[in-house]
């Protein structure tokens, strides 16, 4: 029955994201019937939601209708360290929502719901939709702010003059690993809807003059004369042909003795019941129903690299908050 139901409490977070239920307990406890007023809802369908979510840590209810935010509750705050509140956005959103309910769809054909349902690609539906698309971004960023804490302490970017974030969002990332190799330069690369915020992020986090954003489609052509190439969390998007599409325009823009560098989930060769290998399922089925793409095994990551001229190196796994984040730096070279 958990199992049958589980679809329920995922939509109650989105809802309660949706209306911004934790910012506005931000400084202490309220009615329903206030938050109902601030939200415009229903007060008394209000309350039975604001009942449901105490009854799954999120709010304490401290008194009778009387309604207060818990520590699990505060990652849905929009100004919370590690916020989730995107992230609730985005995955309760109409796109990867309606996705998720033509998921049949998906296992009969290989084709991606999203698709099917809105006839545009993952990627040109957020284009088409610019609150979506920046929804989208700033989950990106809040998971990425994760994983750049720990990419950068174990792994040496020194060794490189220059690094191109390619599909870099809106340059968290590439600002993380400047911040932490101050002879470094930088290029965060990505379509305009991308990397529109990135001259501010990158001029908050000090970085600014030395990384250049650059707006293009890395299915076209990346920046050329790096000596690393950095890609997270892209190839996992995409089907193997135009993933091995991108690798390729990445092999011939770098400079003799460069690197490619993927974060990316590495998925077991064998599946067991695990909490962990149980979120890296879910996320492989999200990008056959959302985007269309995968995540691989080690022998399909070597695949891709050997069809785009690449060989690998080695695979750190990465300590970012793991009951979060199951993500592996991919080190690999040209052959």
């Amino acid at each position: 029955m958990q199992l049958i139901t589980s679809f329920m409490p995922a939509r109650l977070v989105h809802v309660a994201a949706h209306l911004g239920i934790a910012d506005l307990l931000a400084n202490g406890s309220k009615t329903a019937k206030t938050l109902a007023r601030e939200t415009k809802t229903h007060a008394p369908s209000l309350h039975r939601l604001l009942r449901a979510l105490v009854s799954l840590g999120l709010l304490d209810e401290i008194e009778p209708n009387q309604f207060t935010l818990t520590a699990t509750g505060a990652h849905l705050r929009t100004d919370m360290p590690g916020s989730l509140r995107n992230l609730a956005l985005m995955f309760g959103g109409e796109q990867s929502w309606q996705s998720w309910g033509d998921l049949l769809h998906s296992v009969r054909t290989g084709e991606s719901a999203s698709q099917h349902l809105y006839g545009l690609g993952s990627f040109e539906y957020l284009a088409a939709h610019p609150k979506q698309a920046l929804i989208f971004n700033e989950a990106m960023a809040d998971i990425t702010r994760q994983v750049a804490r720990a990419l950068a302490a174990a792994y040496d970017f020194s060794r490189f003059r220059t690094v191109v974030d390619v599909g870099g969002g809106n340059g968290t990332l590439i600002a993380a690993i400047l911040a932490g190799a101050p002879a470094l330069r930088g290029i965060v690369f990505d379509l305009l809807t991308g990397n529109a915020e990135a001259p501010q992020q990158l001029a908050a986090a000090g970085v600014a003059e030395r990384c250049e954003v650059v707006v293009g489609d890395f299915l076209r052509s990346v920046p050329n004369g790096a000596d690393a190439y950095i890609l997270k969390s892209v190839i996992h998007d995409w089907d193997d042909d135009r993933s091995v599409l991108i690798l390729k325009n990445c092999h011939r823009a770098m400079s003799a003795g460069g690197k490619l560098l993927l974060v990316e989930r590495v998925m077991p060769a064998r599946m067991e019941v695990s909490p962990s290998h149980q979120r890296m399922a879910m996320i492989d089925m999200n990008m056959l129903a959302v985007p269309g793409g995968r995540e691989r095994t080690e022998a399909e990551y070597r695949a891709l690299f050997a069809a785009a001229g690449f060989a690998l190196v080695h695979i750190l796994p990465l300590s970012a908050q793991p009951d979060r984040i199951d993500v592996s730096l991919i080190e690999a070279a040209p052959v």
